[in-house]
C-alpha cells in the first residue's frame, strides 16, 4: 500500500517535523550549521530477518539543479577495494540507526532539507526491495551559527580521515587551504568579536596563531587589554605580545597560578563575550577537536570583564579562589547559563560536583567529549551512567593501558621485594576506564588508519599536519620536527539528556581535574534550557565520535601496527593471522546479507543496543 502523502509542518533550526506512517520508521533529526545527524528506528524490523539497513533520499540534492539525491555508503556487499567508489544507499543501505549528512555547505544555513528513509529488505546486491510503505519523511531547516542570542562553531579537525587524505594527499604545499578546511568556519569568530567592538577584555592560555587571530588582534582599532600565561617555564605567548605592542594594547603575565587556562574574549559595550576550548594557535582551531562560540549577553560579559580585571594584578592561586561560586542564572534566549570561574579553594570542588551531579540525574542519556578527565567521581559517574541503562557516549584523547604505565607501577610496585602498595584511587579509576573501553566500547580514545593496518580499500591517514609555519613561535631547530605534540581531542563539555526537552550542557575550558578545579585559572558554563543547543553539540559529538570510533574498533580488532626496519622496510611485529581470521577483519568494512549479521541484539530487549536503537529516535 503506497504511504499517504501529508504535509509536515514549518520547523524551527535545528527542528525537525515528522511524518511517520503507522508501522513505518521513526526518526528525529539533531542539527548543527554544518552537519545532519540523522537516527533512525524501524520497530518492525524485528519481523524480518532480511531487512538490511536503511536509504536516505535529500531533496534539494547535492549538485546545482538536483531535484534530490541519495546520501552515499562506501561500505557495499563486495569487500572494498583500492578502486572502491561510495555507492546512493538505496544500492548500499545504512548499516547503523544513525547516520549524517555532512554534504552540508556554508550557504545551506538556513536552508530547508526533507529527508525520506526507507527501510530496505533482500539477500544481498542483486535482491535488494525498498519497503515503501514504511518511509518517513523529516524536514529540516539548517540552523545558522546564530541562533536565540548564541554563535556556535565546531571544527573539523580530522586530519586522521579519509576526506582529508583525498583532499590533501601532500598537506604541507596546501596549509592554508588545509587549515580553512579543518577550521570549518571556526577561524570567523575572531573578527566578529572584535567588530563594532571599541574595547575588548581577554584571557588566553597560548596564543601562536598568524593565520587569523594575530592579524585579526593587530588589525582592531580600539582598546585591547589581554592576560596571558607568562610563567618561566612556559614563554609560549611572549612573540605575540611583543607584536601587539601599541598605544592602545595592554598585556598583562600571569604567573602566579598553575596554568591560566582561561581563553575568552569580551566586547565590553556591546556585551559579547567569545569563549570555548579552542586555544588560539595554528592546531588548537584546525588539528584539535574543539569549539567557540559567541554570546550576546550584557550580563556574561560584565561576569567576564570582572574576572579578566582581577587576573590583570596577578592575584595568588588563593585569593583568586575566595568566594568561587556558580553565578546567578542569566537568559540568553531560550537559554539558561550559570558561569563558574576556578580555580577553588584548597579541597572545595563546588565546579565538578555540581556536574557528577547532573551526570548521575541523567534521566535519558550522556554524552562527553573531552582531552583528559582524571577526577575518579566524575569518571565513575559516566560509567554508572550506562550501568543504570542509560545511553552512553564517550570520546577521549586517550585512553592509556595502565599495566604499560610507569607512573601506574611506580604507584603500587616495590622493588624491594615488600608488598606492593595500594593503588591510588586515581590509578584504580584509569584501570577501570581502560578496561571498560574495551569491554563495552562506549568510552573511545582517538585513532586512525595507521600505514600497516589499514583497512582494504582505505588510505593509510595522516595522525597530525604540522602547522608551524603558521605560528608566532620560533621555527623549530633543523632535524628537528616542528610543532607541539600531537593533540586531536581537545573539547572539554558533557551532554546530559540532549534527547529530551530538558538538556544540560557543561562547557568551557576546565578539563574537569583536580587541576582545573583547584590550581588554574578557568571557566566552565552550565547551559540548560535550550534543546537546539543541545542538539547542536550532540551532532557534533556523533560525528566525531563515530568518525573515529570505526578506526578504535579496528585497531583493537587489528594486530599491532608494523614498524619500520633499520633498511626502511616495514616489519610485523606479530605473525600474520590465519586467512580465516583475516578474512573475519575485512569483513567489518562488508555490507552484511542478514538482519541478524549487522544489528545483533538490537530487537532483543534490555540489552545495550537495544537501549541505543531506541533512544536517540523515538520523542
Amino acid at each position: 500500500m503506497a504511504k499517504k502523502s501529508r504535509v509536515a509542518k514549518k520547523s524551527r533550526a535545528g527542528k525537525a517535523s515528522v511524518v511517520a506512517p503507522k508501522g513505518g520508521v521513526l526518526a528525529r533529526a539533531y542539527t548543527s550549521p554544518t552537519l545532519v545527524l540523522l537516527a533512525m528506528d524501524w520497530p518492525d524490523g524485528a519481523k524480518f530477518g532480511d531487512f538490511l539497513g536503511f536509504s536516505i533520499l535529500r531533496a534539494p540534492g547535492f549538485h546545482p539543479g538536483e531535484k534530490d539525491g541519495y546520501l552515499v555508503n562506501k561500505i557495499s556487499f563486495s569487500a572494498p577495494t583500492e578502486d572502491s567508489a561510495p555507492l546512493p544507499s538505496n544500492l548500499a543501505p545504512f548499516q547503523k540507526f544513525m547516520w549524517w549528512d555532512a554534504g552540508i555547505n556554508d550557504a545551506d544555513r538556513g536552508k530547508t532539507f526533507t529527508y525520506t528513509i526507507t527501510p530496505v529488505r533482500g539477500t544481498g546486491p542483486n535482491d535488494l526491495a525498498a519497503v515503501a510503505e514504511a518511509a518517513t519523511t523529516v524536514t529540516v531547516r539548517l540552523p545558522n551559527v546564530e541562533e536565540d542570542g548564541i554563535s556556535t562553531w565546531f571544527n573539523r579537525a580530522v586530519v586522521s580521515s579519509q576526506a582529508f587524505k583525498r583532499e590533501f594527499p601532500d598537506p604541507e604545499k596546501q596549509i592554508d587551504d588545509v587549515m580553512k578546511w579543518l577550521a570549518n568556519g571556526l577561524q570567523t569568530a575572531f573578527p566578529k568579536i572584535l567588530a563594532k567592538a571599541n574595547e575588548v577584555n581577554g584571557a588566553i592560555y597560548h596564543l601562536t596563531d598568524k593565520e587569523w587571530v594575530m592579524p585579526s588582534l593587530k588589525g582592531f582599532k580600539g582598546k585591547l587589554s589581554l592576560i596571558y600565561e607568562d610563567r618561566k617555564n612556559d614563554q609560549t605567548d611572549a612573540p605575540a605580545i611583543k607584536q601587539l605592542k601599541s598605544a592602545s594594547f595592554e598585556g598583562k603575565g600571569r604567573s602566579k597560578t598553575n596554568i591560566m587556562h582561561d581563553k575568552f574574549l569580551v566586547d565590553v559595550k556591546n556585551g559579547r563575550v567569545l569563549m570555548g576550548s579552542a586555544n588560539f594557535t595554528p592546531e588548537g582551531l584546525t588539528c584539535q577537536a574543539n569549539l567557540l562560540h559567541i554570546f550576546n549577553s550584557q550580563q556574561l560579559a560584565q561576569l567576564y570583564s570582572k574576572r579578566q580585571l582581577l587576573l590583570r594584578g596577578d592575584p595568588t592561586v588563593a585569593n583568586t579562589a575566595a568566594g568561587a561560586a556558580w553565578s546567578k542564572p542569566i537568559k540568553i534566549g531560550s537559554a539558561t547559563v550559570r558561569l563558574f570561574f576556578s580555580p577553588e579553594p584548597a579541597n572545595k570542588r563546588v565546579s565538578i560536583d555540581t556536574v557528577v551531579k547532573a551526570v548521575k540525574a541523567a534521566k535519558s542519556s550522556v554524552a562527553f567529549c573531552m582531552f583528559d578527565p582524571t577526577d575518579p567521581q566524575l569518571i565513575r559517574a559516566l560509567l554508572a551512567t550506562g550501568d543504570r541503562g542509560k545511553l552512553l557516549y564517550g570520546m577521549l584523547n586517550s585512553i592509556s593501558d595502565p599495566s604499560k604505565s610507569k607512573a601506574a607501577k611506580k604507584d603500587n610496585l616495590s622493588d624491594s621485594g615488600e608488598a606492593p602498595r595500594a593503588p591510588s584511587e586515581a590509578t584504580t579509576v584509569k584501570v577501570e576506564l581502560f578496561n571498560r573501553s574495551r569491554k563495552d566500547k562506549k568510552v573511545l580514545a582517538y585513532s586512525y588508519f595507521r600505514p600497516g593496518d589499514t583497512p582494504a580499500g582505505f588510505l593509510p591517514e595522516f595522525s597530525t599536519v604540522d602547522l608551524s609555519s603558521r605560528s608566532t613561535l620560533p621555527p623549530p631547530k633543523s632535524g628537528k620536527k616542528g610543532g607541539p605534540p600531537a593533540v586531536h581531542i581537545h573539547h572539554k563539555f558533557i551532554i546530559i539528556d540532549a534527547d529530551t526537552d530538558q538538556p544540560t550542557i557543561y562547557t568551557g575550558s576546565a578539563n574537569l581535574s583536580k587541576n582545573s578545579t583547584n590550581h588554574n585559572d578557568e571557566n566552565l558554563l552550565e547551559i540548560t534550557g535550550s534543546t537546539a543547543l543541545a542538539r547542536t553539540y550532540l551532532a557534533e559529538f556523533m560525528r566525531i565520535y563515530e568518525h573515529y570510533r570505526a578506526r578504535a574498533l579496528w585497531n583493537i580488532a587489528h594486530p599491532a601496527a608494523a614498524k619500520p626496519s633499520k633498511s626502511g622496510s616495514r616489519v610485523s611485529k606479530k605473525k600474520a593471522l590465519p586467512p580465516a581470521a583475516a578474512k573475519r577483519i575485512e569483513q567489518t568494512f562488508t555490507l552484511k546479507k542478514t538482519r541478524d549479521a549487522w544489528v545483533k541484539d538490537a530487537y532483543k530487549r534490555g540489552t545495550p543496543a537495544y537501549l541505543e536503537r531506541q533512544t536517540l529516535a523515538h520523542e
